[in-house]
């Protein structure tokens, strides 16, 4: 076994050293050659038949005789924007450019305000809009006014969205006379959930002011179906807290 480790090392050996005394051989350069291409090449032509019938059709006739100029909003824009225009440098040119401009933008506004329903003028003149539905200011104080009555009269002029109210006016006097809450008429209605301490009596309280809230505040238009609805869910409460 050693004899054969020493033989192969031996050959390793002289291998390397013939290796390394060798010459290069420099590589042989290949002479490039000009070769001609001879294919044959088949000419084609477009089908003039078919360039007819395609010119023939409407959806391949791309011309600009349809074209009727620029457009009225085209020629607004350059309207608008040449007002930004500072050629003349006179006092009289300038004021009356920014009275252009203010003029311009103040009608772009009034088309949004337009358009998105609401009454510029009465956001100018910070009026109010007048509720759609009757309302009397004197049904606030629930111990000035016979609330029966009141009920009694908006059902009868299916004004079911003012007949919550005065269901929710009559919910509030039935409590104060019961003692379970401080009746204020600058409360928020809140506040008289907070002052109740029956913790089941809060909840159901607490849902017909949401309910209320939601009718009166929302503006939310309702019908008898859904009046008589909530009618009964104030009367259960009628009952609990009486």
């Amino acid at each position: 076994m050693l004899r054969f480790l020493y033989l192969t090392g031996s050959i390793l050996v002289i291998s390397f050293c013939l290796t390394m005394g060798a010459t290069p051989v420099k590589p042989v350069k290949q002479k490039l050659v000009v070769r001609n291409d001879t294919a044959l090449v088949t000419q084609r032509y477009f089908n003039g038949a078919a360039l007819k019938n395609y010119s023939a059709q409407k959806e391949f006739q791309y011309g600009n005789g349809g074209y009727a100029g620029e457009s009225l909003w085209t020629r607004f824009w350059k309207w608008f924007w040449s007002l930004f225009d500072t050629d003349d440098k006179s006092i009289l040119g300038r004021i009356e450019q920014y009275v252009l401009i203010a003029l311009g933008i103040a009608a772009l506004v009034f088309l949004i305000l337009k358009l998105v329903g609401v009454d510029a003028l009465n956001v100018v003149r910070h009026k109010p809009l007048s509720a759609t539905l009757p309302y009397n200011e004197s049904v606030e104080n629930i111990y000035e006014t016979d609330l029966d009555a009141e009920l009694e009269k908006a059902i009868a002029h299916q004004n079911y969205r003012f007949a919550v109210r005065i269901l929710y006016l009559r919910s509030l006097r039935q409590l104060s006379d019961a003692g379970l809450i401080k009746w204020d008429i600058n409360k928020t209605n809140s506040i008289y959930i907070d002052e109740l301490t029956d913790a089941e009596q809060r909840i159901a309280f607490k849902i017909l002011t949401r309910q209320f809230e939601y009718v009166w505040y929302g503006e939310f238009i309702i019908d008898m179906p859904v009046f008589t609805k909530i009618s009964t869910r104030f009367n259960d409460f009628k009952v609990k807290a009486a």
